[in-house]
């Protein structure tokens, strides 16, 4: 049984073109539908825009979806009070895309990391500062950070500080949103190399959402591929890298940059005539699906 499933989930914005003209509605999210097993690292990939955050936010509920189901360990989370969804949210966290804005620049990472066991009433004082020094360890940071506030860490340091806040309440389900992409290529392969390090330590399962298909390849053992709103290819992440059967996923890896002399590959432009968003997926292969 899947540790979460997504069946049909739809998010819609109202959109306003004038002043004088009427909102119309924007689907963000457009009949999307996946599952991930218990331990799996689960990738979301797309360009800006295709979908994949709002995705991720309606799952935890931080923005309520239009239309859907979403069902973790057996529970339909949608149909939760607020109370039941505050503790669904001790298995369920996110790691945010950028750790320069998800941070309270007041506060210190001390304060920062106890804040979740705070808010859910978990242990004592004394409790609480030994589980935070746990969780600094147990992210590669020393004890001495616990006084120190975000604008005095590096990029790095504060995803750091980001997944020991979101690991604070013992979660099996995390959502990394675009967890490196505004670190730098050295820093990105410490960050990712730690999420995979915790996955094997905790347990966790992870939904990766990303637009760099080589941290996709390397993290991940499914995918599926967003493109204004919907799924148009998803199977395990080496068949999609050997035989994408999409258009949009076969422009994506072309955009890959390739490195050497031998190493030119075509580039192919998205052309979004040549293909109907319309199409239900469709088995190319084992477990490898696609609208086409």
């Amino acid at each position: 049984m899947a540790l979460l499933q997504v069946e049909h989930l739809v998010k819609e914005f109202s959109r306003r073109r004038g002043l004088f003209r009427a909102a119309s509605p924007l689907r963000a999210v457009d009949d999307v539908s996946f599952e991930i097993a218990k331990g799996e690292t689960f990738g979301l990939v797309g360009e800006s825009g295709s979908g994949k955050t709002t995705t991720g936010r309606c799952i935890l509920r931080l923005i309520e979806p239009s239309s859907g189901a979403v069902t973790f360990r057996g529970k339909d989370v949608l149909a939760l009070s607020r109370a039941e969804m505050q503790q669904a949210r001790r298995e369920m966290q996110i790691v945010f895309q950028d750790p320069y804005s998800s941070l309270n620049p007041r506060m210190r990472i001390g304060t920062i990391v106890e804040e979740p066991l705070l808010i859910h009433g978990v242990g004592s004082k004394a409790e609480r500062d030994a589980r935070v020094r746990e969780l600094l360890a147990l992210v590669g940071l020393e004890p001495g950070h616990v006084n120190r506030h975000p604008g005095e860490l590096s990029g790095g340091q504060r995803q750091r500080i980001g997944l020991a806040r979101a690991l604070a309440l013992n979660p099996s389900f995390l959502i990394a949103d675009e967890p490196v992409s505004s670190l730098d290529v050295s820093v990105q392969a410490q960050v990712i190399n730690l999420l995979v390090e915790l996955q094997r330590a905790l347990g966790l399962t992870y939904l990766f959402i990303a637009h760099d298909l080589r941290l996709v390849r390397h993290i991940c053992g499914r995918v599926a591929v967003m493109y204004r709103g919907r799924i148009v290819e998803m199977g395990p992440t080496s068949r999609l890298f050997e035989a994408p059967a999409h258009p949009y996923t076969r422009a994506l890896l072309a955009a890959v940059p390739m490195f050497g002399p031998e190493s030119r590959r075509e580039r192919l432009v998205v052309d979004a005539p040549q293909f109907d968003l319309g199409l239900p997926l469709r088995e190319v292969a084992a477990g490898h699906r696609a609208a086409v």
